[in-house]
């Protein structure tokens, strides 16, 4: 509010200056023109009645000549005091109105109102600093799981798409460049219902700068960067406790688990994704060899993945630079070079260039010359979906899908990320199987992840451990509904974490220990049953025995007289 002040006041000096010495002059020149009373005697106005009469006088009221008639030398001196104060209003008014209009005073009443917007936030709430594709997907996910937003956006013009978004949690958007330290702050990052902050800008060196500032203003909030290079993600690295997501690192892992293990990466997909959307598709990727159109950081990424798969493939790209010795420089768009690649004998093409109506001149022409290719192709526009849509590709890259299961995965349930780890190192079969009991139990939809702690400070936590704890409290008791023992709920529990050691998919009859942590695949309103479960320890000993105690002081007493 102090700059809004500050703005007016240095803005509107001018004018203030210029209307109050309007008044003074219109003023004092009424207290000196001679007048005279109904008697015919000689009178002068008062400062106060001077005044009174600039105050209707100028406001256009009119209310009369007051105490007494004036003489000609008042009416004369009240006429010009007229012109004045018109002047006067008229270049007041129009700075106030040339004010309100610029661009500085627009940004500090945008600043004022959203730190006010932040500072009355309770909700727990995430900062996402970058609106573009990846933000935008990221900020509607985190709303539909539940969670606040503080988005911070440089560009007006993508900012503006914000404040038409069907938001149902508490959200605040700031025009500003989020590598200053008082845009952090004023975002809250250190205050205790924010959980992290999420850097989605489309350059490393903004990331790195949000990131180092974040931690160094905020020690205690956790932070991610999604990098795309190789020396900005060993930076944030050395830098420590950051999380970093190289969205072509991670899709040529997506892409390696195609080729070996398609179940497995389904089961990633499906898990990570936005809750209640429909699952992905299951992507068997042939073995022979490839050809890579648009050798650039998303291609190295796929002939990584290639070459540990031991295929062979052969990249085509225009700028020489890019190129090894063994690779096609030229136009992947042509035919010529397509062929020299070897497409009419390879099994699958990945059209990965940087341009989306490239990526889809590629395809038409790669399908010329080898009509059962399977194709992968690069997504680099929301706006240009029609394009990838006529491209009919066997399997797409959408940075911004790529990037929001990632973001959720390693920042609201960051054992998600162990769980992912171990399930890699399974068998395919296993994760079939997974998969088909995730949809037995929770039905054709992704799950809602959530990890659950058994602190010893909830209520229901204490008195089955401390207070009474035979019978033992297990996992079988947390799977149930606290209201009726005999209801299952539509649950999945995916991995248990105690003292650093994690248990794959953990039997139900697993009795639990203090400070396990466990993630569980299902519903949000599961979530809400076992942390109410949790913290109640009548609701704990019904599930254990069977038997709901007395809640109220006249049970308990009627329970212990008949005992």
């Amino acid at each position: 509010m102090s700059d809004i002040l500050v703005l007016i006041l240095r803005r509107l000096r001018a004018p203030l200056t210029t209307l109050v010495a309007v008044y003074a002059i219109s003023i004092f020149g009424l207290v000196l023109m001679p007048g005279t009373d109904p008697a015919g005697q000689p009178w002068r106005l008062s400062v106060f009645d001077a005044f009174y009469i600039m105050s209707y006088t100028a406001t256009t009221i009119g209310f009369g000549e007051v105490p007494y008639p004036f003489s000609y030398a008042q009416r004369l001196w009240l006429t010009v005091s007229i012109y004045l104060s018109v002047v006067g209003w008229a270049y007041t008014l129009g700075s106030i109105f040339a004010l309100t209009r610029h661009p500085a005073f627009k940004l500090a009443l945008d600043r004022h109102r959203f730190q006010r917007r932040v500072d009355r936030m309770t909700d727990r709430f995430y900062v996402v600093c970058g609106y573009g594709q990846s933000g935008k997907r990221l900020a509607t996910a985190l709303d539909r799981i539940g969670y606040a937003t503080v988005v911070l956006e440089q560009n007006d013009t993508r900012a503006q798409t914000h404040l038409v978004s069907d938001m149902q949690q508490p959200t605040a958007l700031l025009v500003a460049d989020a590598r200053s330290p008082e845009v952090l702050l004023a975002a809250g990052i250190r205050m205790h219902n924010c959980l992290g902050l999420i850097a989605l800008t489309g350059d490393d060196q903004a990331n790195q700068a949000i990131v180092i500032g974040a931690r160094v203003l905020a020690e205690n909030c956790r932070v991610l960067a999604r990098v795309k290079s190789m020396a900005a993600q060993q930076t944030l690295n050395e830098l420590g406790d950051v999380i970093t997501v190289n969205p072509f690192d991670t899709f040529g892992l997506h892409f390696g688990l195609a080729l070996s293990r398609p179940d497995t990466l389904r089961l990633a997909d499906w898990i990570t994704g936005v809750p209640g959307t429909d699952p992905p598709a299951r992507f068997v990727l042939p073995r022979g060899h490839w050809v890579i159109a648009g050798y650039g950081r998303f291609g190295h990424a796929v002939a990584t993945a290639l070459g540990e798969a031991g295929l062979t493939w052969k990249a085509i790209d225009i700028d020489p630079t890019r190129c090894d010795d063994d690779d096609i420089v030229g136009n992947s768009l042509t035919e010529e070079a397509l062929r020299r690649a070897g497409i009419e004998d390879a099994c699958g093409l990945v059209a990965c260039t940087d341009i989306d109506a490239s990526n889809l001149a590629v395809v038409t022409a790669a399908r010329r010359c080898q009509k059962g290719l399977f194709v992968v192709v690069r997504q680099n526009q929301v706006g240009h979906r029609a394009l990838i849509e006529a491209a009919r590709a066997d399997m797409e890259y959408v940075q911004a899908h790529l990037m929001t299961n990632e973001v959720l995965q390693e920042m609201t349930t960051p054992l998600l990320n162990r769980f992912l780890m171990l399930a890699r190192e399974q068998p395919n079969a296993w994760a079939a199987g997974l998969i088909a009991r995730l949809r037995e139990v929770i039905g054709d939809t992704v799950p809602y992840i959530w990890g659950v702690r058994i602190a010893p400070n909830l209520v229901g936590v204490a008195h089955a451990f401390d207070e009474q704890p035979e019978p033992p409290l297990a996992l079988s008791h947390l799977v149930v509904s606290p209201d009726q023992r005999n209801d299952k709920l539509p649950v999945v529990a995916l991995l248990l974490s105690r003292n650093g050691k994690d248990t794959l998919l953990p039997d139900v009859n697993m009795p639990l220990a203090k400070n396990d942590r466990v993630v569980f695949a299902g519903t949000q309103e599961m979530e809400l049953l076992q942390r109410r479960t949790l913290a109640d320890d009548v609701a704990i000993d019904y599930l254990r025995t069977g038997k709901e105690p007395p809640r109220t002081w006249l049970g308990r007493l009627l329970v212990r007289e008949k005992g």
